[in-house]
């Protein structure tokens, strides 16, 4: 069972059992920290690994996997904060900061927990017994509090924060080669790729002579029958793993595929 309570910038999760749901499109820069419990992440081609204790950035603009691993007897607890356009607009012209040249080595970062984060994440804490709503301003000043410190632990981290460039067009066909079992839409991909959803479309069909949907969801059942037949994997998983949304469905198009339900396939 897994709950979410988002004040304003600041999201709480917890998590009694294990789990492989989420968002997998990461909009804003997130800084975070695993009160208890473990995670995995997949960004940027690269496996993150975060226990109790572990502080963590990720950067604006990525799709991501991950699942969460309550402690034994226990529960995954975790805070993020999260650090939006808007905020970082606001602190940029404040203090007259701005982004020298363009960061595009770092994704995700484990942060070395220095005592100035420590102690930010002990002033966010009491706001999990908090059942009423958060004061926007309080939190507002919170999610500043939050850049200001990560400038000061993690210069490096100035060229990411202040970059307000919207993506640049890629290579297509590899980044969906890459990219095709993140469970997000069309338009996603388009905007990811540096392109208008018509664009994005057109493009698409020329390299790959069908349309999107179709090539994401072949490419998935294809993964799908494979884990399924070779792998032996079951079906309540594989789904998951492939980039279906929920197991009906993929059983429905697992079906139509190939004749044969999932389940049967991998009995």
């Amino acid at each position: 069972m897994a709950n979410h309570t988002e004040q304003k910038g600041i999201l709480f999760s917890f998590y009694h059992r294990k789990s492989s749901e989420g968002e997998h499109f990461i909009p804003n820069h997130t800084f975070g920290y695993v009160i208890s419990g473990s995670s995995e992440i997949f960004i940027g081609g690269k496996k993150y690994v975060f226990n109790d204790g572990d502080f963590r950035f990720f950067r604006r603009n990525q799709l991501a996997k991950y699942t969460k691993f309550p402690p034994p007897g226990g529960e995954y607890k975790s805070i993020s904060i999260i650090l939006d356009q808007d905020t970082l607009k606001a602190v940029s012209g404040e203090y007259d900061l701005h982004m020298q040249k363009p960061n595009n080595k770092i994704f995700g970062l484990e942060l070395e927990p220095k005592r100035l984060l420590i102690n930010y994440m002990e002033s966010v804490k009491p706001y999990l017994d908090n059942n009423g709503e958060l004061n926007r301003v309080l939190t507002t000043l919170k999610v500043k509090e939050a850049i200001l410190i990560l400038l000061q632990t993690n210069p490096e981290l100035k060229d990411i924060l202040f970059d307000f460039t919207e993506p640049g067009k890629i290579d297509l066909e590899a980044y969906m080669n890459e990219h095709y079992k993140f469970n997000v839409d069309i338009n996603r991909f388009a905007y990811l790729t540096g392109r208008s959803l018509a664009t994005f479309k057109r493009d698409f069909e020329k390299i790959y002579g069908t349309s999107p949907n179709r090539w994401i969801q072949q490419k998935r059942l294809e993964d799908a029958h494979y884990l399924l037949k070779e792998k032996g994997w079951k079906s309540s998983d594989v789904y998951i793993e492939v980039g279906f949304k929920d197991l009906s469905h993929f059983s429905f198009a697992f079906k139509k595929a190939y004749g044969i339900t999932p389940s049967k396939l991998s009995a």
